[in-house]
């Protein structure tokens, strides 16, 4: 009996081979983007709490862009998996073509957002209150950091459906390197350009701007020119641009069932950044101290991050290749996997809480603070890894309208109320605020376990 669970639960080596193979890669490169994200932010922490405020502010606004860009690559991306595992090169070669144009798209309407109303989007996030600091100068800093690193967005939209497409078609390890090319690039010019070393300007927080914006050009360039270069072993690419023309009952399909992933991602994006504004109105230490448990917290999300998007493309394969117990079997196991990893990376995380505030030049308040916020994320991973796993598991099957209501209706409907009224309305510490706001997410593993249980994801959506 014991043999039969451990089987049911517990792959064998052959199985966890081929996971890693798909997922390390992944780990690498989302890591070290993650990593050098984090002595990016380290490095702007050294000039003082109103440039790193600033700069985190700005920063939710791209998140936003940047999710949503992924969610547009991912409402097509279903149908890639899929389509490879029917060995359809033409369907992989329509369903990049519509990432693509999805892409140019949301980064015009971005492009128009953020320089008509960057302003206004700042000073949302700038409220007085504890020890705090200076509005105008973090305003100031956030609308110079603003106008530079909008020149990014055009390259990392273009690298996004590059990448993801060569993921979902087999090729995990050139977008791993070409992100840990990137951000090396990006490493350099932060402290050539935020300190002014060896004879270049000291810019502060701009110059972080600028070693952005180059090293997604330079990510950009490496993932187009090699796809290129390697057009045979990647047939999607051939013509792919001979023709934006995307078959009709493919594009209905896609809108169907991939756009409200599109449309979830944006609503659970600007649902985050929401959510920090309501924690902002407690000060601008608040802000602050959210940046640094962010900044850490994400390097170590990664194992979640990745995991979930493992799930998508072995069993959106195995789907697509009509193998439904094969898939409910490797997600069970896979959903088993990521978890008890979250387990040991949420327990080095909660280790260094109290140390890695430290590293920033800023008050003992923010330090403190930063801390706690640590803490909370380290204990609340293993629960954040399963609600991923689950998400990524009814995405794969196409069931995207559930994930919609999984995730960002969920969001808006019980996540934002419950910290507006409480960092509003009561006197609760932000730390209290905050730990409530995390843990309200079990309701939504309850939910997803449900969901997967009952296996209304197992279904070929490209036959």
């Amino acid at each position: 009996m014991e043999k039969s669970v451990w089987r049911k639960y517990i792959g064998d080596k052959a199985f966890y081979r081929m996971v890693l193979l798909i997922v390390v890669p992944i780990i690498i490169q989302n890591g070290i983007t993650n990593f050098v994200n984090m002595l990016d932010n380290i490095m702007v922490g050294q000039v003082g709490t109103e440039q790193m405020s600033g700069v985190a502010i700005v920063n939710q606004f791209m998140a936003v862009f940047n999710i949503c860009i992924f969610g547009g690559v991912s409402s097509a991306g279903i149908f890639t998996a899929q389509y490879y595992g029917q060995k359809s090169h033409e369907g992989v070669r329509n369903t990049f073509r519509f990432k693509f144009i999805i892409c140019i798209i949301m980064t015009v309407i971005a492009i128009a957002v953020l320089f008509t109303a960057g302003d206004g989007l700042i000073m949302l996030y700038l409220h007085e209150g504890s020890q705090g600091g200076d509005i105008a100068r973090t305003l100031e800093y956030g609308r110079e950091y603003l106008r530079v690193i909008i020149f990014g967005i055009v390259p990392y939209a273009v690298s996004q459906a590059y990448a993801s497409t060569l993921r979902e078609t087999g090729e995990t390890v050139l977008p791993m390197k070409a992100g840990i090319i990137a951000v090396m690039v990006n490493l350099l010019g932060n402290f050539l350009l935020i300190f002014g070393k060896f004879g270049f300007p000291a810019l502060g927080a701009v110059g972080a701007a600028v070693a952005t914006d180059i090293a997604r050009i330079v990510e950009c360039l490496i993932l187009v020119f090699w796809t290129y270069r390697h057009r045979k072993e990647h047939p999607f690419i051939q013509g792919a641009f001979r023709s934006l023309t995307i078959p009709r009952d493919l594009t209905v399909n896609i809108v169907k069932k991939g756009i409200p992933i599109m449309l979830n991602e944006i609503a659970w994006s600007t649902g985050q950044a929401f959510l920090l504004q309501c924690y902002s109105v407690r000060g601008l230490s608040v802000v602050a101290a959210l940046n640094i448990s962010s900044t850490v917290s994400n390097l170590f999300n990664v194992v979640f991050l990745s995991m979930g998007s493992a799930i998508a493309i072995i069993v959106g394969q195995l789907l697509g290749a009509g193998k439904m117990e094969e898939a409910r079997d490797t997600d069970r196991k896979l959903l088993v996997f990521t978890v008890s990893t979250c387990l040991v990376f949420g327990s080095l995380l909660a280790a260094i809480s109290p140390f890695f505030p430290m590293i920033y030049n800023t008050s003992g308040e923010v330090q403190a603070l930063a801390a706690r916020f640590i803490l909370i994320a380290a204990g609340c991973m293993p629960l954040y890894a399963f609600m991923h796993g689950c998400y990524f598991t009814l995405r794969s099957g196409g069931k995207t309208w559930i994930t919609v209501l999984f995730d960002s209706v969920y969001v808006w409907l019980a996540d934002i109320p419950l910290a507006y009224v409480l960092a509003h309305f009561t006197g609760l510490n932000i730390v209290l605020v905050y730990l409530c706001c995390q843990l309200i997410e079990t309701l939504k593993c309850i939910l997803g376990y449900v969901l997967v249980k009952k296996g209304i994801w197992l279904q070929n959506i490209v036959d």
